[in-house]
């Protein structure tokens, strides 16, 4: 019997896009801020306590608007881990920023809120936690640090979308936040993210700098009778026809986090007696700690060939992958930031870590195939 091949991911849909979407065409409405981006963004500040949400095109977008909102100017450092997307970087990057690289924890992969503080310089201007696979970051720790130094707290929260730190949204707890709504994300809208606007004296610029630098959104409120150009901004609207496919998957947010967890957790058990043999290590969720099983990855003890496990796995028809070439060690990364300290961390977990599939709808005995591999692939490694 052939073999179906299991893909890392496989966007869910809940059933409902496609009837939003046409919903959407029939009442005229495709441009951003209809309707249903209205739905999405008070369900965002519902569900995270946030001043305001505001849907984005991308997740790359709501940390370009916080750099804009931030004034980052030219030689302003902005202290974040290496072990993160490019956008991450880029966002503050291109308004002149320096990334300042921190090393990672060994278990949640996050920003080691130990080491921030002696990156502090003169010239830092704010903290860019990433929370690595939707666990979240030390946030008390890192907003003391932040608030004792003058310094802005800009959570990367595109994994984080439903878990939460100490009963509180990921993305709510800093000044902003930053969610993703990517096709490889739990909940979707092909692309698309938002912005959480937590201090609220920034919610008012936040709308501006949206729509492209206009006060367009008090016009249409009433509050001013014509909107014109304010300050620096750009086009960050994501089309109604976005948010209509978002709306579906938000309806359903719970449902599927709930699946994902599930799917998560089965992982997590059938892996913990290979953890207990030394062949890899498993997630580490702290007490404090709602994760949303965005992913599940696993380390391959150190001196173990990656390579070899995961050609075991292109063998066997199934899309395991690695994550993140550590941004330091990238020419992007040396040319326009630094690193702070050696990231012996970083570098270790990002030549050790396999992601394993994982989606909403995947199968038990898919997961028993793909446990099947990943034992036979280390033991021959």
């Amino acid at each position: 019997m052939i073999k179906k091949r299991i893909p890392f991911n496989w966007p869910h849909m809940t059933g409902k896009e496609l009837y939003y979407i046409a919903e959407s065409h029939f009442n005229g409405r495709l441009a951003g801020d209809g309707p249903f981006t209205e739905r999405c963004n008070t369900w965002l500040e519902q569900r995270t306590g946030s001043a305001k949400a505001l849907l984005t095109h991308s997740c790359t977008a709501a940390l370009e608007m916080a750099a804009l909102l931030l004034d980052i100017q030219p030689g302003d450092e902005v202290i974040m881990p290496s072990y993160t997307f490019v956008s991450t970087a880029n966002a503050f990057v291109l308004r002149g920023g320096v990334p300042v690289f921190v090393d990672v924890r060994e278990d949640t992969l996050n920003l080691d809120e130990r080491l921030i503080e002696a990156a502090i310089t003169p010239r830092t201007r704010a903290i860019v936690p990433v929370h690595y696979a939707g666990v979240a970051c030390e946030m008390d720790s890192i907003m003391r640090i932040a608030r004792s130094h003058g310094l802005k707290v800009v959570e990367d929260a595109a994994q984080g979308v439903m878990s939460s730190y100490k009963g509180r949204a990921l993305g709510s707890i800093g000044d902003l936040g930053a969610y993703s709504f990517h096709e490889t994300k739990n909940v979707i809208s092909g692309e698309g993210g938002s912005l959480l606007v937590n201090d609220a004296s920034l919610a008012l610029r936040a709308e501006i700098i949206r729509e492209k630098g206009t006060d367009r959104s008090r016009f249409f409120r009433g509050e001013v009778d014509k909107y014109t150009w304010q300050e620096v901004g750009s086009s960050f609207l994501p089309g109604e026809l976005v948010a209509a496919f978002l709306w579906a998957q938000l309806e359903e947010a719970d449902p599927i986090t709930q699946r994902r967890l599930a799917a998560w957790q089965r992982y997590d058990d059938a892996l913990k007696p290979l953890e207990a043999r030394g062949l890899l290590r498993c997630p580490v969720i702290p007490q404090d700690c709602q994760h949303n099983a965005h992913m599940y990855y696993v380390l391959v003890s150190p001196g173990m060939e990656r390579q070899a496990v995961l050609d075991e796995f292109r063998r066997s028809d199934i899309g395991a992958v690695f994550h993140y070439v550590p941004l330091h060690s990238s020419h992007g990364g040396k040319k326009y930031g630094r690193a702070h300290g050696d990231l012996a961390v970083t570098d270790s977990i990002s030549e050790r870590l396999i992601r394993l599939p994982l989606w909403t709808g995947l199968t038990q005995l898919q997961q028993e195939r793909v446990v099947d591999t990943l034992s036979r692939a280390l033991m021959s490694a």
